[in-house]
């Protein structure tokens, strides 16, 4: 008799005991249900429906093009794939920032049209009204510190940040703001190392880092540059686990081949 093993969702719960146990947690991005399916049966703990949809999805230079409809397109797609995995959704640009009732409406509409399990914002003490009111409602909130690429007209740059020490110690605080205010957890990004490790051993929930040293809780990465979809994008902390711009450009290249040259279909691949 085969016994089908029920699969255990990851939970914010979760994510905090592997926090306590001293276990890192694996989070990836991904925007459509074909490639979520692949992360989640690979045993990643969280999925990031990320606004970098707007960079690798659909081509825009920033993350501030893409707008609510779309990120809920996303996830709904990702969130129908995802049977394990905890799925995180960014509130794009716009839909949170200086409007505590319409932040609070965005991360409704994610969560009821998407049927994703939580929201992430990026902030700090400037959006602290914003991630009160949209914890009111039960919606689990994920902070999101350091670059912040939805302000990136602002910082003009996306080099590291908090290298400084006012910047470092604003950081700092506004990481424990987080906390205070109910954040599961806070992603930081592009930081010094040392800052990561600091923020990391501070608090009590747990840090994802992306390019903020090896002492965050768990790390994150865009799953297209961590395959070797994209081309031309290396920063240093990026590990690319794969190259498959070249698997599938040979791949489409051999297809292309096989159709003009006629050898494809064969006898064996028609009716």
């Amino acid at each position: 008799m085969s016994v089908n093993k029920e699969i255990k969702r990851v939970t914010t719960r979760t994510l905090q005991e592997l926090k306590n146990a001293g276990h890192k947690i694996a989070m990836l991005t991904a925007y459509d249900f074909s490639i979520a399916s692949i992360v989640d049966d690979a045993g990643v703990d969280v999925i990031l429906v990320g606004d970098s949809a707007s960079n690798v999805m659909a081509g825009h230079e920033t993350t501030l093009p893409i707008t609510l409809d779309q990120m809920i397109y996303h996830a709904s797609s990702v969130v129908r794939a995802a049977k394990r995995a905890l799925v995180v959704v960014d509130l794009p640009f716009g839909s949170y920032q200086g409007n505590s009732k319409e932040a609070l409406a965005s991360a409704i509409r994610i969560m009821k049209e998407s049927g994703a399990h939580a929201v992430k914002l990026e902030g700090g003490i400037e959006i602290a009204e914003s991630v009160s009111r949209i914890l009111t409602a039960g919606i689990p909130v994920m902070g999101h510190l350091g670059l912040t690429p939805q302000s990136i007209y602002k910082f003009g740059t996306y080099t590291v940040r908090a290298k400084e020490d006012a910047e470092a110690q604003k950081l700092r605080n506004d990481a424990l703001k987080l906390q205070e205010l109910g954040c599961f957890a806070v992603v930081l990004e592009k930081i010094p190392a040392q800052l990561g490790q600091e923020v990391s051993q501070s608090l009590s929930i747990p840090t994802i880092g992306i390019g903020a040293g090896q002492y965050c809780d768990g790390q994150v990465l865009v799953i297209h540059d961590m395959l070797g979809i994209n081309k031309g994008f290396k920063p240093r902390f990026l590990r690319q686990y794969a190259n498959l711009y070249d698997v599938m450009s040979d791949a489409i290249k051999n297809y292309t081949s096989d159709v003009k040259s006629g050898s494809f279909p064969s006898d064996k691949e028609q009716y």
